[in-house]
């Protein structure tokens, strides 16, 4: 039985803590756009400048702060020089 202080009154609250804020389908696409910065060469300063933004922009669309929508994500890719259908192939959403 777990302690007091962990213990949630209906199941609901308690399947609520366990799920994740984002799929690991996601996860995926966030792991493949850090490697695909990094297999650019590119600084998260260095993307930033080609978007017109602030580095702050770049790392929580990394760190899956801030979703991505198709545009961006299309953008990015440009910006890497890798295709959106590469992208989504080495993310496994083929």
């Amino acid at each position: 039985m777990l302690p007091r202080v962990l213990r949630c009154r209906n199941t609901r609250n308690a399947l609520a803590m366990k799920k994740s804020r984002h799929s690991k389908k996601y996860g995926e696409v966030l792991r493949v756009l850090r490697e695909a910065r990094n297999e650019a060469g590119l600084t998260q300063a260095q993307v930033a400048k080609k978007f017109g933004a602030h580095a702050s922009f770049i790392s929580k669309c990394e760190s899956g702060e801030r979703r991505i929508d198709i545009v961006e994500l299309a953008e990015f890719c440009r910006h890497y020089r890798i295709t959106l259908a590469d992208f989504l192939r080495r993310a496994g959403l083929e």
